[in-house]
């Protein structure tokens, strides 16, 4: 049985990261949904659990950092086609995303990075395993 991935993230608003992430294409799960968190489908069994910072920190003794300072993570997912990675960038910066760093091409991976509105990286990437050179 495939084991499941819940990354919690900390935010500031939770309905402005909730449109932000909808203008993206993302779905949420209203069963796990409240004024202090939401849980943002990225596939059967991977999730981003997105919840206000005073409700993150009951979680944790260690003090919250600031992502638009500090990496705390770097939040890579692929999709199907460099397309796909080049349309998605896109509808976050009209969203309200900054690029992080210019697209990249590694032949047989492309990727962009971008930073959500409380400043965590995101790397959508697309890879082609037949591309992939052999390993020496």
């Amino acid at each position: 049985m495939p084991r499941k991935l819940f990354v919690n993230l900390p935010v500031k608003d939770l309905d402005r990261s909730v449109a932000f992430f909808t203008a993206l294409g993302f779905n949420f799960n209203p069963q796990f949904t409240d004024a202090n968190a939401t849980c943002m489908i990225v596939s059967d069994d991977s999730f981003v659990m997105l919840l206000v910072e005073p409700f993150f920190q009951g979680f944790t003794a260690k003090p919250l950092g600031d992502a638009r300072q500090q990496t705390e993570v770097l939040l890579a997912f692929s999709l199907d086609s460099r397309e796909e990675v080049d349309e998605l960038v896109g509808k976050a910066v009209a969203a309200g995303a900054t690029i992080t760093q210019p697209a990249r091409d590694h032949g047989f991976m492309y990727q962009q990075s971008f930073a959500d509105l409380d400043g965590h990286q995101w790397e959508p990437f697309f890879m082609d395993p037949d591309a992939v050179p052999p390993s020496t």
